[in-house]
């Protein structure tokens, strides 16, 4: 039997009603970071797609909310983490990884307009753009602490974590962030009560166990962004370090 266009178009929009009901209702897992979280690209991935396949979906609901290019920095003055702010309830989690793009000395160039500044003080400075408009630009700690922060105001849960390494080895090592951004993400997470995932730490450990050729693989055009395989390997890694979490609610939604 076939509906008339008035019914279909309702039971179209019952059916829609229910999903967003079903969604709303469930707690949601919120992503935020760069490219080495969410990529577009079709051969470099973010770790933030193919972690949703490690969470029962039935019971949590994952969003990627990353976006390539982007630093502490522009994430904030660009309204990307006011969107995400939006949408967050009680009950939530949001992740955050950042520090692949925030290294650059941040000024109004095209290769200063995302550098913040060094460490997790109250250090400002202060930048005029083109247009006349005014920019305060703070450290990294900073941002990161305002994410926590905002976070928490929500009712929800942040997850800080260390950025991803690059494939950068020297003498055999890969080279580790544990004294610039990893060490700033870790001591703001500390000074703040907020969980931390040494994400950098983690996958770091498995690249040196792999060795430079292996871990080549999994970079097909630069040392930063990986392909599906890498970007899974490090979706495994913040697992690794969810489940390591003492109290973390998040635990709950992971399958077994």
């Amino acid at each position: 039997m076939k509906l008339k266009p008035i019914k279909l178009l309702t039971a179209i929009a019952i059916i829609f009603l229910a999903s967003a009901f079903i969604k709303g209702n469930k707690p949601a897992l919120h992503t935020i970071g760069d490219s080495t979280v969410r990529n577009s690209n079709k051969e470099t991935w973010g770790w933030g797609t193919p972690i949703a396949s490690l969470f029962d979906t039935t019971k949590i609901h994952v969003e990627n909310n990353a976006m390539a290019g982007r630093s502490t920095r522009t994430f904030l003055s660009e309204g990307r983490w006011d969107k995400v702010l939006e949408t967050l309830k009680p009950g939530d989690f949001v992740t955050m990884q950042f520090g692949h793009n925030d290294g650059s000395v941040p000024d109004t160039t095209k290769a200063g307009r995302r550098g913040v500044l060094k460490g997790t003080g109250e250090e400002t400075k202060v930048l005029t753009w083109p247009d006349g408009k005014v920019e305060t630009v703070h450290t990294y700690g900073w941002y990161i602490r305002k994410f926590v922060r905002e976070t928490k105001a929500k009712g929800a849960t942040p997850i800080v974590l260390s950025m991803i390494p690059r494939n950068i080895f020297k003498d055999g090592k890969v080279l580790r962030a544990n004294n610039d951004f990893g060490k700033w993400a870790a001591d703001v997470a500390k000074e703040e009560n907020a969980y931390f995932v040494d994400l950098n730490k983690i996958t770091a450990d498995k690249y040196d166990a792999l060795g430079p050729d292996k871990v080549k693989l999994y970079f097909p055009g630069d040392h930063t962004h990986t392909n599906l395989e890498g970007a899974k390997v490090n979706a495994a890694s913040v697992v690794e370090g969810i489940r390591e979490l003492k109290d973390c609610d998040l635990k709950k939604y992971l399958k077994d």
